[in-house]
């Protein structure tokens, strides 16, 4: 969801409103500090658990409600875990408690720094260069050119145009690019026909697509390889050119039915658009050192058990070698999206404390997982992820739902193995999150769409619904064949 569609203009009445959802969503928290022990249902609570509890229950509410944006909660959370739960916490709160009972409060700290983060900055640091030199227009117009003029074509061209560049740039970013490549276009074509609704809607369609085709394209998708690959959790050693080559062939299936279901619900009333993208990359040896950069590092990602450097660690090359020719400088560096890199720790932060500290595990042996049917699971997991992302942001949603849910397909043994395993789950989740595309509120290139003007929101959402409800049926029986055959991860 978009931060600033929710944060900015807001009258009194609303911030009001908020202020009241806000101090609600502590009142609560604070009850459920308070409650006794027992009144959980949970054999071995301790002090610390029951805390845990209170703080995921005030993330859970914060993040629902969007009484403060998303990172903001983020940070309330790491800073109650830091202050209220481990083992550098108050002395108060230590008092009575065996150390072995506390988190680690270095861990905790370690969720800013932790590999997944460091692979954001690089993708966000590869966007800012390309950007920065004007690589970015070449690269559309040149992508474009081979579309010609033809409507369904050209439009056919900026989905798959679009959705190549999510996979590697933030697809905020790649939305609002693509956008302002399409004013043009605009003018060529007749106010009363459906073209331009159309090419308005393939921009939020294809970026949102487009991410689940690589580990770096969305949030989620990087949540979800943390704990597929955690060396002391499922160590499912799952590569950067390993997802791509299962999840290329969808994004790229999805992006045509987009395109079709486009073309049927919004014909075009002229039958040819001249294309005219402006712009050019900046003629100096900086803009060299960017496209060879660019290239190396996306080939080392798809290498990464060729090469034997995890991509997490072949994404510090960008900064580096932006950083020592003087592409990026320390202006650039507030051009990150900061606010997503601290959204993501903090929802580490709290699958680490549900996890190190024993609650989790505790919670789901009070439950009889295993009793159940690994399709319910996986059916009610990526029916609520999906719900639950078209009104809050996917990453919150990820963050919520795939620490619970790594810990619940444990918990289920080898009974889930019917279906895929933990990795059809886990990855599943991604999935859903990125076919959340219904509303404006839904995705911030779903927002920047609608704030053109030229689409409504019943517009959007006939989009948005079918190709969503498409796509988690397509990916959710890619991941069962996958799964099944035991071919993505060891």
């Amino acid at each position: 969801m978009s931060e600033s569609a929710t944060t900015a203009g807001l009258s009194p009445r609303f911030s009001m409103k908020r202020f009241i959802t806000l101090m609600a969503c502590f009142i609560i928290a604070l009850v459920i500090w308070n409650l006794p022990l027992d009144s959980f249902g949970i054999e071995g609570l301790n002090p610390v658990h029951r805390r845990i509890i209170a703080i995921f229950v005030l993330a859970t509410l914060l993040w629902l409600s969007e009484s403060i944006p998303s990172w903001a909660t983020s940070v309330v959370v790491i800073g109650l875990l830091l202050l209220c739960t481990s083992d550098n916490s108050f002395v108060k709160f230590r008092e009575g408690l065996d150390k072995s009972e506390l988190l680690h409060y270095k861990d905790l700290m370690a969720c800013f720094a932790d590999p997944i983060i460091i692979l954001f900055l690089g993708g966000f640091v590869l966007a800012i260069a390309a950007t920065k030199s004007g690589l970015d227009a070449v690269m559309a117009r040149v992508m474009l050119k081979p579309f010609g003029t033809r409507s369904e074509i050209v439009l056919l061209g900026f989905l798959l145009i679009t959705g190549v560049f999510s996979m590697f740039i933030s697809n905020t970013a790649t939305a609002a690019m693509m956008l302002t490549f399409l004013a043009p276009v605009f003018k060529a074509l007749p106010n009363d026909g459906k073209g331009r609704v159309a090419l308005t809607l393939s921009i939020p369609v294809a970026a949102n697509i487009g991410g689940i085709g690589t580990p770096i394209g969305t949030p989620p998708n990087m949540i979800a390889l943390k704990y597929l690959n955690d060396p002391n959790g499922l160590n499912m050693n799952i590569g950067f050119g390993e997802w791509m080559m299962f999840m290329m062939p969808f994004t790229i299936v999805m992006l045509i039915i987009g395109w079709l279901l486009l073309i049927k619900l919004f014909p075009f009333k002229q039958k040819t658009i001249e294309l005219k993208i402006e712009g050019n990359a900046a003629q100096s040896w900086r803009t060299k050192v960017v496209a060879i950069v660019f290239v190396l590092t996306v080939g080392m990602w798809m290498t990464d058990k060729l090469i034997g450097v995890d991509a997490s660690t072949v994404a510090i090359f960008p900064i580096a070698a932006f950083a020592l020719t003087g592409v990026i400088r320390a202006k650039d560096l507030q051009e990150l999206n900061w606010s997503v890199l601290w959204m993501v720790a903090g929802g580490f932060a709290l699958g680490l404390a549900l996890n190190q500290s024993g609650l989790a595990k505790a919670a789901i042996n009070s439950i009889p997982f295993d009793t159940w049917s690994p399709v319910v699971i996986l059916v009610i997991s990526g029916l609520i992820c999906y719900f639950l992302s078209n009104f809050i942001s996917n990453t919150a949603t990820a963050a919520l739902l795939v620490p619970i849910l790594a810990v619940v397909c444990a918990g289920m043994g080898d009974t889930i193995s019917s279906i895929g395993g933990t990795t059809t789950i886990l990855v599943g989740i991604a999935i859903a999150a990125s076919c959340a595309m219904s509303l404006p509120i839904s995705t911030p290139p779903n927002a920047i769409a609608h704030s053109t003007g030229l689409v409504t929101q019943n517009e959007m959402l006939k989009v948005g619904l079918t190709v969503g409800v498409i796509g988690l049926v397509l990916g959710y029986s890619m991941l069962y064949l996958v799964g099944d055959l035991g071919l993505l991860g060891h």
